[in-house]
């Protein structure tokens, strides 16, 4: 991959052009480059290097440039004029990365999963409950270049946000990034509230009168789908705190304060995944024991069943060996009298059973 980023700058890769059609979330990938000065945003731009030299003349400004799973050639011009790090930009362009925040040089590269809930009409053992992304962030003194992979976590609404904030978007890269933490947290929020919903669901059928002993593929299910979101949400508590505590020199100190209230928000987030998954450990296993009962209150109706038909088949096996001498083989009412022995027998037995609660 470095081979290849070399290759196209020795190209002459030197103007980085933003000016192609902007690509559906669901296609190659979205650009949008704007210039930001005291809070404001300026002109858009169609070419990088342009709007970093415009951004560069003056004071108080800077340029964001966000993309949608770019690829190597598609990143190599603007990792040449931003002067990024190879092992951030391998990590941009492949993503599958764990939440963190480096520092390289003047530049900080933080990674973000975000996360989204998929709305389902019942919840199944092959449900797919919450589905996951990447937001990466390369934040400099005058640029924010945001990379998204995956088909959700649009900063779109972000943006209009921060615009009509112009006095928190002014203190520049890090009010960006600090928004960007703060909306993946914010889902995260909203996906555990949604979660919630299908815990209660599966909690209530599994006491329902009504109980489905194939329930516990629908809480393992549910359990796989909060282990991912767990992956997601967890990491990032590390990075969080770095952004609050350790001084960066892209990271304003008054911005740093935000941070703090991300990790409280992440930590409200990581407590309710893990309460959760306690609770869906104990469903699971009062399911288990419903089904252990059931099968056992099975096995106790077999039982007395099976010792209620012993009785007529010990007596007429007892007849069908053909002796010559036979109790009551000769009387009238033989034949009568050993029914009415079995029917009794059985009767008698069926009653204590039913007595005891076996039947």
């Amino acid at each position: 991959m470095f081979r290849s980023i070399r290759q196209a700058v020795r190209r002459g890769v030197r103007r980085v052009d933003l000016s192609h059609p902007a690509r559906s979330p669901l296609g190659s990938a979205v650009v949008n480059c704007v210039v930001y000065r005291d809070g404001v945003r300026q002109a858009d731009c169609a070419d990088a290097g342009e709007a970093l030299r415009r951004v560069r003349k003056g004071r108080g400004g800077f340029v964001w440039i966000g993309l949608h799973e770019p690829d190597e050639s598609e990143f190599a011009g603007l990792a040449e004029l931003f002067d990024l790090h190879p092992l951030a930009i391998e990590d941009a362009v492949h993503a599958h990365q764990r939440p963190k925040a480096e520092r390289y040089g003047e530049t900080l590269f933080a990674v973000f999963k975000t996360v989204h809930y998929v709305e389902h009409a019942e919840l199944t053992a092959t449900s797919e409950v919450v589905d996951t992304g990447e937001l990466m962030a390369f934040v400099g003194g005058d640029f924010v270049i945001t990379i998204r992979h995956g088909g959700h976590g649009s900063l779109g609404a972000l943006r209009e946000d921060l615009e009509a904030m112009p006095d928190q978007l002014s203190k520049g890269p890090s009010a960006v990034l600090h928004a960007i933490a703060d909306h993946v947290v914010d889902d995260y929020l909203a996906v555990a509230d949604a979660v919630q919903g299908d815990v209660d669901a599966v909690e209530t059928a599994v006491f329902s009168a009504h109980a489905d002993r194939s329930d516990s593929g629908r809480i393992y299910q549910l359990k796989r789908e909060l282990l991912e979101f767990r992956r997601a949400a967890a990491p990032l508590g590390r990075p969080l705190q770095q952004l609050a505590t350790d001084p960066m020199p892209v990271i304003e100190a008054d911005v740093r304060a935000y941070f703090r209230d991300v990790a409280d928000h992440l930590a409200r987030v990581t407590e309710q995944i893990a309460a959760y998954d306690a609770l869906l450990d104990s469903i699971l296993q009062a399911h288990l024991a419903q089904v252990t009962v059931a099968q056992n209150e099975d096995m106790r109706k077999i039982t007395a069943w099976a010792a209620i038909i012993a009785v007529p088949t010990m007596v007429c096996g007892m007849y069908g060996m053909n002796f010559t001498h036979m109790p009551e083989l000769r009387w009238t009412y033989g034949y009568p009298a050993a029914l009415a022995v079995i029917v009794v027998a059985c009767l008698v037995i069926h009653r204590g059973f039913r007595r005891n609660g076996w039947l």
